[in-house]
């Protein structure tokens, strides 16, 4: 018989078995002191298959695209008639020309557009490049000096040399001394990945429900009849026919999970599909109308997405004057503010104090003896 005595009780050691999430250390990629500094995107493939391959991700990046756009530029007629005569690829308009280049960098963190003019120095076209093949190149004093075009079969191949002023450059988000930009896809990868498992693991669960997993228990073992009675029951269960059995010469049992047993995937679904939308400050009314706002909170979602997009614009619109010497505007496409201004005046108002509308409403009818008259 086993000894009970408390005394014999031991302690385990579980140091260093469970360990805090920590977050790793970053490097600004920017000039160290060489004479010459490059970097190229090569993680582009990855970026744009995310792009490409994952519906929310294409509607977030697509959406703040066309909502920096807006109405499209607003320029001077003389201005106006210069931009008329960019075409890009051939059926490009300085409208897709800026919107691509904005949902690029988007992607990709940059993006870049050959910059064609004539011996005057007269802006004649722009040619988007694709990112993955153009190479930055930095002085040690940590400014661009060329860029350089690689062929896409061979990152080694220098196919073309530009100088700064030949290339228009746009960087989203570039921070300290880093020699680019920041892609929205590198910071919302592994919640896209945690979605899709869970998706691909409640697909599988359906799966499960319309045609569950069976324990056959056969009275042989017979490794022929085994795999001719598999070949049948698989070709049955395959075109959802019937199957038919001698009686005692097979037992079956389904393999089911009991309801409550698991976890119930979809909240979870739900939860990452709010953290994404909320990583990539994109509210979900402006993708899809929302499904919980309330008509205050969505004017406030609204607002506050309205400014992240004219931050934006500034910042095309800077570019665009600093790098063509093109001064353009781009228009929000519906603001809020008057509409928000309003119900603000109204709100100070208050409720209006209640009047009398007849003679008859501020007399007493019915006062009594020694009453206070009015």
């Amino acid at each position: 018989m086993a000894e009970t005595n408390l005394g014999a009780t031991a302690i385990s050691n579980m140091t260093g078995t469970l360990e805090n999430y920590s977050v790793d250390i970053a490097h600004t990629d920017g000039a160290t002191g060489q004479k010459e500094y490059s970097w190229q995107n090569h993680n582009w493939t990855t970026q744009y298959g995310y792009y490409k391959n994952i519906p929310e991700c294409k509607n977030v990046i697509n959406t703040k695209s066309t909502w920096t756009m807006g109405k499209g530029y607003i320029a001077n007629e003389i201005t106006d008639m210069l931009l008329m005569n960019i075409r890009g690829n051939g059926k490009d308009t300085f409208n897709t020309i800026l919107e691509n280049m904005i949902r690029t960098y988007y992607i990709g963190g940059d993006s870049y557009a050959e910059i064609i003019r004539d011996k005057t120095g007269q802006l004649l076209n722009l040619k988007v490049l694709d990112p993955s093949t153009v190479v930055i190149i930095q002085n040690d004093g940590g400014r661009i000096i060329r860029y350089e075009q690689t062929a896409k079969t061979n990152a080694k191949q220098v196919v073309a040399t530009f100088q700064p002023i030949d290339i228009l450059h746009l960087s989203r988000n570039r921070t300290a001394d880093e020699i680019h930009g920041e892609s929205m896809v590198d910071c919302l990868a592994d919640i896209i990945l945690m979605r899709n498992e869970a998706m691909q693991d409640m697909k599988t669960l359906m799966h499960r429900h319309v045609k569950p997993r069976i324990v056959w228990k056969l009275d042989t073992d017979d490794e022929a009849k085994i795999a001719a009675f598999k070949a049948k029951t698989d070709n049955s269960t395959n075109l959802n026919e019937n199957i038919y059995i001698p009686m005692g010469a097979v037992e079956h049992e389904i393999l089911a999970v009991s309801a409550n047993a698991t976890l119930n995937p979809l909240p979870w679904i739900a939860q990452l599909n709010d953290y994404f939308y909320d990583a990539a400050s994109t509210p979900e009314i402006v993708i899809n109308g929302g499904k919980n706002f309330t008509e205050a909170s969505s004017k406030i979602a609204y607002l506050a997405w309205q400014q992240t997009i004219e931050e934006e614009q500034l910042y095309i619109e800077e570019q665009v004057l600093a790098q063509l010497n093109i001064e353009i505007e781009l228009e929000f496409p519906a603001s809020l503010e008057n509409e928000l201004l309003s119900d603000q005046v109204k709100g100070e108002k208050g409720v209006e104090k209640p009047t009398a509308s007849v003679p008859s409403d501020t007399q007493v009818t019915s006062a009594k003896p020694g009453a206070a008259k009015f």
